[in-house]
């Protein structure tokens, strides 16, 4: 019993003494004003892992994947640049159809065919070194800035890119 009181106050104690500190640390402010608000921060999300860049650049022979709002939302920017040419060759051929697939807003968008210009997409030769673009209709918003969506041609799949 003797123990366990001890413990309690212990612990009580080491608590009312850290609470102390961390008041005594924060300058005061006069009443009714919140404290001043530190720098705004410059956090962006980390597109993928070290690891999936490399994997990307392995096996599908590209890098700098992103995926941008454009056009005040209405149009999302797929980008990449080709490291390897023969192997990104799958990423622009004409036969197979781009998706990027958001699961958070419940939507699969492709890229829109134009009569007069054709699909939003390049798809000449890759060249290394080279960055190509494609672009996905978002009509009606459905993609948001921040979302995570998967960008997928044939068996190329780009996984867990956040929206900018």
């Amino acid at each position: 019993m003797i123990r366990t009181t001890i413990l309690a106050n212990l612990l009580l104690c080491g608590a009312l003494w850290g609470q102390g500190a961390a008041a005594v640390s924060q300058p005061a402010s006069p009443a009714g004003t919140p404290p001043a608000a530190g720098k705004p921060t410059t956090y962006q999300p980390n597109r993928f892992s070290k690891r999936a860049s490399m994997y990307y650049g392995g096996v599908w022979g590209v890098d700098n994947l992103s995926v941008k709002l454009v056009e005040s939302g209405e149009i999302i920017r797929f980008s990449y640049r080709v490291l390897d040419a023969d192997k990104a060759v799958v990423l622009n051929d004409k036969k197979l159809e781009p998706s990027l697939i958001d699961y958070e807003a419940g939507a699969k968008l492709v890229v829109p065919s134009l009569e007069q210009v054709g699909q939003l997409r390049q798809s000449s030769t890759p060249e290394a070194g080279r960055s190509y673009w494609m672009a996905f209709s978002n009509k009606g918003r459905l993609v948001k800035r921040g979302h995570r969506v998967t960008v997928a041609i044939g068996q190329f799949k780009a996984e867990g890119l956040v929206v900018e």
